[in-house]
């Protein structure tokens, strides 16, 4: 069997909405009512988001002094998990045709995610993506745990994934961040980064994937057309299919 492990937000929701609705309001809610600012563009703010720019920095290009930019930073943390602005999120192109590929293929399926058990279900209900992810193949933090950061919290839901789901013959993650990496690396399986999401190839590069490819859906086409490339032969590449 075949696994496939998949982050949510990147590869199969685009968030770049919800983050940029959630910088114009902290910054409207942390300037002076007098004070001018200059807000970005939605592709250049996106760019340094992916670039991995600093939020406070982001703040005093948008024209926030020193103290305000703390502030900003603070409130955008506050903020950009909350249920209103998740409506801002969309599905990434592609990404429920790949999801489909994926089932039709009989790949084992698998999400690992950041976002709490609440915000999934928000976005499973939507989106009608259950289909694909049932309970016993979803990773994500309970409602109540308390985050600390991504390249620390990830790596535990991958630990207790590997305990939990039965044995593969060869695990592949697909992810748009450097948590994600790490998380796959610390655990010996293998991780093609996605460049759909918010991290840019200079940054992925950095922490050496196995592969940097476009999206979810270029993802499972060298999953499917070329399995020599990852060490299935055709004979495992047919019986995975037909199981």
């Amino acid at each position: 069997m075949l696994r496939l492990i998949t982050d949510f937000d990147g590869p199969i929701i685009d968030v770049s909405q919800r983050y940029y609705q959630v910088y114009q309001f902290c910054l409207e809610k942390t300037k002076r009512s007098s004070q001018s600012v200059s807000p970005l563009a939605k592709a250049e703010f996106w760019q340094m988001k992916r670039a991995c720019v600093p939020e406070q920095q982001i703040a005093t290009i948008s024209g926030l002094d020193e103290a305000q930019a703390k502030q900003f930073a603070q409130l955008r943390r506050e903020t950009v998990h909350t249920q209103m602005y998740f409506d801002y999120d969309c599905l990434a192109p592609g990404a429920v045709d790949a999801l489909e590929k994926v089932q039709l293929a009989g790949i084992d399926l698998a999400v690992m995610t950041m976002r709490r058990e609440k915000e999934l279900e928000y976005a499973f209900e939507r989106y009608d993506l259950e289909r694909f992810f049932p309970k016993n193949r979803c990773y994500c933090l309970s409602n109540e745990y308390v985050k600390t950061r991504d390249i620390d919290d990830k790596p535990l839901l991958m630990e207790r994934a590997l305990s939990e789901l039965p044995p593969a013959i060869d695990t592949w993650m697909v992810g748009d961040t450097e948590a994600d990496i790490i998380t796959a690396k610390n655990h010996h399986v293998k991780v093609m980064a996605v460049l759909c999401g918010i991290r840019d190839r200079e940054q992925l590069a950095t922490y050496k994937p196995d592969l940097i490819v476009q999206d979810l859906s270029a993802a499972v086409d060298l999953l499917l057309l070329h399995p020599s490339f990852f060490g299935l032969d055709d004979a495992d590449s047919t019986e995975e299919t037909t199981e």
